[in-house]
């Protein structure tokens, strides 16, 4: 049967799919493009499947904010070349807008939601078949704003590091700063009270028994205890006692209250923390691949 080459035209800019399979999908359907794409569709999932056990620990994370609402999420693909591809960013794009405008309590209902005729998941099974490394959408947090709050973001330039913050207050700008300081230094703990009840009482124990203290009167003893579980918390890395990364003469307790905020709540994504790479030779990895035609 005689390929029309307009209708392999087509299908390629309507699948991104490759010449010799539009030309193979077009002969199995006889020239029909949407019986086409369906077939597409199909060996694509099927090609898609065999690299879902697959180990995606590259692409992107991102904090994304929409009037009250900040979304900070991280989807993967195999390698950083993949994350830079226009279809992976631009689905990407297509995942942050979805995000801020529903509701979700589980990875389950995310993957669930739908844009277009889609699903997230069904979506990326296309793009793993359409790219030939697995996408998948990891992780995501979200925060939605009341009267008296505001939320803020970042993303760092190399899309590695993203953050979102909820605070009491109107200062968004300020709040913004705060992201890019949690995003630098990445504080183990936002607050004292995020330490252990064990934690806590070590440290007082310890300053309680410090000679520093001793034979000083309660006033002065305060102060000096006051000093050393600052100084204690910092070095444990709790937020709200480091320096301020933009005025290091200010810790951002201080940076807060100067910008009339009150700090309820922050996530940080780093792209791929958690994640157990595999390393693969490169004459495995073109076996592999060569199996898998």
């Amino acid at each position: 049967m005689a390929i029309d080459l307009n209708k392999v035209r087509e299908l390629r800019e309507r699948t991104n799919s490759g010449f010799l399979d539009c030309k193979n999908a077009l002969e199995e359907n006889n020239n029909d493009i949407e019986a086409s794409i369906k077939w597409l569709q199909e060996k694509g999932i099927i090609k898609a499947a065999k690299k879902s056990s697959r180990i995606a620990a590259e692409g992107v994370t991102r904090s994304f904010i929409s009037g009250n609402t900040a979304v900070l999420f991280e989807l993967n693909s195999e390698t950083d070349f993949v994350a830079k591809n226009a279809l992976f960013q631009e689905f990407a794009d297509k995942v942050q807008e979805k995000l801020v405008a529903s509701s979700f309590s589980s990875i389950e209902e995310i993957n669930a939601l739908k844009i277009g005729d889609l699903t997230i998941e069904e979506h990326c099974a296309d793009l793993t078949a359409k790219i030939g490394e697995k996408i998948a959408l990891r992780r995501v947090e979200k925060y939605v704003a009341s009267e008296d709050e505001v939320v803020a973001g970042y993303t760092h330039a190399n899309n590695r590091i993203a953050v979102i913050l909820k605070a009491k207050g109107s200062n968004a700008e300020a709040l913004r700063q705060l992201a890019m300081h949690v995003a630098a230094l990445n504080p183990a703990h936002l607050f004292e009270t995020c330490l252990s009840a064990e934690e806590l009482k070590e440290i007082h124990e310890t300053i309680d028994a410090s000679p520093a203290l001793a034979n000083k009167p309660d006033k002065i003893k305060e102060s000096i205890k006051s000093g050393m579980l600052r100084k204690e918390f910092n070095e444990r890395g709790v937020l709200l006692y480091q320096n301020f990364v933009m005025d290091e003469s200010i810790t951002v307790a201080k940076f807060l209250e100067n910008s009339h905020l009150e700090l309820l709540d922050a996530k940080r994504y780093e792209l791929g923390e958690g994640i157990e790479k595999k390393t693969v030779d490169f004459a495995a990895e073109v076996a592999e691949q060569m199996n898998q035609k």
